[in-house]
């Protein structure tokens, strides 16, 4: 999707996020769906309910 952290820039920022599975969390798809997901909310100014789909559920 347009917007998306490319290749080269998850490769920069993906090292500084913690680990997928914390100890309390729940087990996540990936921290590059999740941080595409902020970002596109970010970006377009909608609630976290009226994310784009194919960020998730």
């Amino acid at each position: 999707m347009r917007g998306n952290l490319t290749d080269e820039e998850w490769t920069i920022i993906g090292g500084l996020l913690p680990p997928e599975r914390g100890h309390w969390s729940r087990l996540a798809q990936g921290n590059r769906l999740f941080l595409n997901g902020m970002l596109y909310v970010l970006r377009v100014g909608c609630p976290w309910w009226d994310m784009h789909e194919c960020y998730g559920e």
